[in-house]
C-alpha cells in the first residue's frame, strides 16, 4: 500500500511536545493528523491519556482518537486497518497526513506490516489464566528467561504484551525480539519521513513532571473513580501508567502524592524505552529543538 506524498511521522518520548508541534505543522502544510497512541484510541479515558483538547482538534482534524469502547477488544491489526482507511480518506481530499504518537509498535506495523505470527487462542487463554494466577512479575521473569531483549523492552505491568511475547515464543519457537528486529527492515507500506523529537534530558524530565502534576491536579483520581463506576475497572487502558496509580488511590492502596511520584518515575522510564525503540527503526531522524530540519524537510513534497 503506497500513498502519494510521504507521511510525516512525528514521534518522541512522552511529554516531548509532539501534539503541539504536529498541529502547527499540519496547519502549515494542509494536513490532518492520525493518532498513533495506543491509549488515546479509547473513549472515556481522557486526562491520563493526554488526548488533544477539543480546541486543538478544532484547529486540525484528528483521526483515531476516542474510537473504541474501553472493554472492546482492540489489536494492532485493527489499528493499522483504521489508520489505512483514514490515510486513504485524507489523501483523497488532497491533504497531507501527519502521523503523531509514541506507540512504536503501531508506527512500525503501519509502515512495515504485521509480523507473520497469527494469534493462537488456546495458548493465549492459557497464558492469560497463568498471568491472573501468578501475577505480572512472574510472567515478566518467565519472558526474561526465554528472551531477555523482549523483557527489557516491556514494562512488568504491561501484561498484555508480555503475554503476547510468550505466545509468539510458544507457538513459533522463535524469539519475539528477533522477529521484531528483522521485521523492521521489511519494505515500507507507505512512504514516510520519520522524526523523533529529542529535547534535552533536563527539559524533558521537567515537562514530564509538569504533565504528571497537571493530570492529578485536573482530577485524574476523580476521573478514575467515575470510570470504575462505569464498569471499566478491568479495561485495558486502566492498566496504563497514570490510571494504574490513580486506581491505587481510589482503592486506598496509595496516597495521591505517592501515586503522582510513581507516575512520574514510570513515565520517565517509558520515555527511555520509546527512545530505545526508535533508535532501532530504519530511517528515523532524531531532531532537537527548534526542530528546523523537521520543518524544512516535512514541508517539502
Amino acid at each position: 500500500m503506497q500513498t502519494g506524498a510521504p507521511l510525516i511521522v512525528i514521534s518522541g518520548p512522552t511529554g516531548s511536545g509532539k501534539t503541539e508541534l504536529a498541529i502547527a505543522l499540519a496547519e502549515r502544510v494542509r494536513a490532518e493528523i492520525v493518532s498513533a497512541d495506543s491509549q488515546a484510541v479509547y473513549r472515556h479515558f481522557d486526562l491520563g491519556t493526554a488526548k488533544p483538547t477539543p480546541e486543538q482538534r478544532a484547529r486540525v482534524p484528528h483521526h483515531l482518537v476516542s474510537m473504541v469502547e474501553p472493554t472492546e477488544p482492540f489489536s494492532v491489526a485493527r489499528w493499522v486497518s483504521l489508520a489505512d482507511a483514514a490515510i486513504a480518506e485524507i489523501t483523497a481530499r488532497d491533504r497531507r497526513v501527519v502521523v503523531v504518537g509514541g506507540t512504536g509498535l503501531y508506527i512500525r506495523a503501519l509502515l512495515h506490516g504485521l509480523t507473520d505470527t497469527p494469534p493462537d487462542p488456546e495458548v493465549r487463554r492459557a497464558l492469560e489464566e497463568e498471568a491472573r494466577r501468578v501475577g505480572p512479575e512472574a510472567m515478566h521473569r518467565r519472558l526474561a528467561e526465554v528472551d531477555p531483549d523482549a523483557a527489557a523492552r516491556l514494562a512488568v505491568a504491561d501484561v498484555l504484551r508480555v503475554v503476547r511475547a510468550l505466545e509468539i515464543h510458544a507457538t513459533t519457537g522463535a524469539l519475539p525480539s528477533k522477529l521484531r528486529a528483522a521485521h523492521g527492515f521489511e519494505p515500507a507500506r507507505h512512504p514516510a519521513r520519520i522524526f523523533f523529537l529529542e529535547p534535552p534530558r533536563e527539559d524533558l524530565e521537567a515537562r514530564i513532571a509538569e504533565r504528571t502534576r497537571a493530570m492529578f491536579a485536573r482530577g485524574l483520581v476523580a476521573e478514575t473513580e467515575r470510570l470504575v463506576a462505569l464498569g471499566f475497572r478491568h479495561a485495558a487502558p486502566m492498566r496504563s501508567v497514570g490510571y494504574r496509580q490513580a486506581l491505587a488511590v481510589v482503592d486506598g492502596a496509595m496516597t495521591a502524592g505517592e501515586a503522582e511520584r510513581e507516575t512520574f518515575l514510570e513515565t520517565r522510564r517509558y520515555a527511555k524505552r520509546q527512545r530505545t525503540w526508535f533508535r532501532r527503526e530504519p530511517g528515523t531522524r532524531f531532531v532537537a529543538p527548534p526542530y528546523a530540519a523537521l520543518w524544512e524537510e516535512a514541508a517539502s513534497r
